[in-house]
């Protein structure tokens, strides 16, 4: 990913609101499943997130501090988003969304690292949330991994899962 076009301020206003979307995703996910591990995967997740986000909030305070932070609607770098739909999307769906962002976020920071370059600690830091964001996609994979095997067994037994 080329980031040379772009300016630090935008591209702490795309990571900054990359952190903030996938938080929220993550927080809705929780919410909607019913699987106690699941659930609390996404929580963690949703946790992690939010310490980016406020990390990354405070270095735009420490790089501008004459500026307010006013993210925009729509995020200057293209990132993926993660839809959540409606109540019947399939989790493995929802999950394989979460890898694509996640993906995307690690191969962002990484190339934001190497923008920042000049600034040793702030760019080791990025390149931490890379290995990070790398780690959640991992996460996320045995995940989807694990709910495809279960969606495959109500195609072949039909509320197998269902009550006592």
């Amino acid at each position: 990913m080329d980031l040379s076009k772009f300016s630090l301020e935008e591209l702490f206003f795309t990571a900054i609101k990359a952190e903030i979307d996938s938080r929220e995703a993550y927080s809705i996910m929780a919410g909607i499943t019913s699987n106690a591990f699941l659930k609390d995967r996404f929580k963690f997740l949703a946790d992690e997130e939010d310490k980016h986000r406020s990390f990354l909030t405070q270095q735009f305070e420490v790089k501008f501090p004459e500026r307010k932070l006013n993210l925009p609607e729509v995020s200057p770098v293209p990132m993926p988003e993660i839809n959540i739909g409606g109540p019947n999307t399939p989790i493995s769906t929802l999950l394989q969304q979460a890898m694509d962002a996640e993906k995307a976020a690690g191969a962002f920071y990484r190339d934001f690292a190497k923008y920042a370059k000049s600034d040793k600690e702030f760019s080791a830091t990025l390149s931490y949330f890379a290995r990070m964001e790398d780690s959640h996609y991992e996460v996320l994979k045995r995940e989807k991994e694990s709910a495809e095997e279960f969606e495959a067994y109500d195609d072949f037994n039909p509320g197998m899962h269902l009550g006592p």
